[in-house]
């Protein structure tokens, strides 16, 4: 009697389960009925038919990373390199995830490399890293075109890795040395140019410092120049009037004797120290025709002073 309590109690609690499906917020399911797609059912609680309908697939809804293995391709300029990365995929249509392809995932994983060697063949080296965007880009919208029966949504490519070969990893280096030595030689090249320039603006500016301090030196001297003369001038005409001054007083034409007598002297003192000169008696004998013409000199000054005080007195 208790066993066939249990077995009926086992049975009952089997069919509940066969009757009773939750599917998950993560997942839907792909229901057969008597081995015919019947329904896709949402998240939530469902109930079926015990023995008659059956759960065939259950599909991850959420985004999938698949990992794209490292595989060789061949560039447009005839470089080997070896390229790897990820695809981003979600399951759109559970029916046609289903009964569209046999393994959804391998099938994009091989569509991703086919692709992506295709795409490789039409750049060069260079242009694979530089446009590494691009080739994402066209490697998603061609997955994408192709896997649409699929009931899946490619969402994005990434190239993960670029490895070209040994020999060209050498031959890159190499290039990348020229390259910055190349970089370095116009560098200092440039660099020596302008040292260059701002030498010889320095020495051009240097010569026209100059050449405005010689000029402005020589407009200064002139003017000393003209100012000495102007100076002289005024001077040797105070002389003059002093001396003229002098010759009017009454002792004034002796005054002025003695003083040309001492200048003379003083004169031939310095002529005898400096230079090889005898003076013979005939010599000195000349010295009292110097002094008498000295004499009428101080004459024809006193005379011309007393003439123009007269003047002066006949203008009043």
């Amino acid at each position: 009697m208790l066993a066939t309590i249990t077995f009926v109690f086992l049975a009952l609690l089997f069919i509940v389960l066969k009757l009773v499906l939750v599917v998950q917020m993560k997942e839907i399911c792909v229901i057969e009925r008597l081995g015919k797609f019947r329904a896709v059912l949402p998240p939530g609680l469902h109930f079926l038919i015990p023995f008659v309908d059956r759960v065939a697939y259950r599909h991850e809804t959420r985004e999938q990373v698949l990992d794209i293995p490292a595989q060789s391709c061949i560039s447009r300029d005839n470089v080997q390199i070896s390229v790897d990365g990820l695809v981003y995929i979600q399951v759109m249509d559970g029916e046609r995830a289903s009964y569209g392809i046999e393994d959804y995932r391998r099938a994009s994983i091989n569509l991703a490399q086919t692709t992506m060697r295709s795409e490789i063949g039409k750049l060069n080296l260079g242009q694979t890293f530089s446009e590494r965007d691009t080739l994402n880009e066209t490697i998603v919208r061609e997955i994408d075109k192709a896997s649409d029966p699929w009931g899946i949504k490619v969402l994005r490519y990434e190239v993960r890795n670029i490895t070209p070969s040994v020999n060209v990893i050498h031959t890159l280096e190499k290039q990348m040395e020229a390259e910055r030595q190349k970089r370095a030689e116009i560098t200092l090249a440039e660099a020596e140019k302008e040292s260059t320039i701002n030498l010889s603006e320095g020495e051009r500016q240097e010569a026209i410092n100059l050449s405005e301090g010689d000029k402005q030196k020589q407009i200064n001297e002139a003017h000393g120049r003209a100012q000495e003369i102007v100076i002289l001038t005024q001077a040797s005409a105070e002389g003059i009037n002093l001396i003229a001054k002098a010759a009017a007083l009454p002792s004034g034409d002796q005054a002025i004797k003695m003083r040309l007598l001492e200048q003379f002297i003083s004169q031939t003192g310095n002529i005898l120290n400096t230079a090889d000169v005898s003076i013979v008696p005939s010599e000195v004998a000349k010295l009292e025709g110097f002094f008498q013409g000295m004499e009428k000199v101080t004459q024809t000054i006193q005379g011309t002073k007393s003439l123009k005080q007269s003047m002066e007195i006949h203008t009043i």
